[in-house]
């Protein structure tokens, strides 16, 4: 009898590891997967990192199919929905450490693995990540008296 996927179970221990160490986690979403519900404007090369701190989001599920939460783009919420099919890789935003996964179209099989260990990611995290840079922060407005 084949096993499920350990993907959804190393998603939510890596969440609670990167939290319990104080550090933001991110995932690294393949956006071609069907079922991904992101906004478009966050999705760079087929792919989208999100941030999923517990400041950053609302109601965060971390279930077996789907990963579902609501967050703020542009100062609007919205519902996001991640089969965790598509989740490439969870990790600290700080320092890269995490897990990657196989894309979907490389296979998991029915029991698939993910990569081995807990081990930094971050060479291989940095380079996908510097190819799909968050959006530059604006400065915040400002008043100033004028005589």
């Amino acid at each position: 009898m084949e096993m499920s996927s350990t993907r959804p179970y190393l998603v939510r221990a890596m969440y609670e590891w990167i939290v319990d160490n104080h550090r933001t986690p991110y995932l690294l979403v393949d956006a071609g997967v069907v079922g991904v519900r992101v906004p478009r404007q966050a999705i760079q090369e087929g792919r989208v990192v999100l941030n999923i701190a517990p400041h950053a989001v609302d109601r965060l599920e971390l279930g077996i199919d789907q990963i579902r939460f609501n967050a703020r783009f542009s100062g609007v919420s919205q519902a996001i929905v991640i089969p965790t099919v598509a989740v490439l890789a969870v990790y600290a935003q700080e320092n890269g450490q995490g897990m990657m996964f196989p894309s979907e179209s490389e296979g998991e099989g029915g029991g698939g693995e993910a990569a081995p260990g807990t081990a930094a990611v971050e060479p291989a995290v940095d380079a996908m990540v510097q190819g799909d840079p968050p959006a530059p922060e604006r400065p915040r407005p400002s008043l100033r008296i004028v005589k």
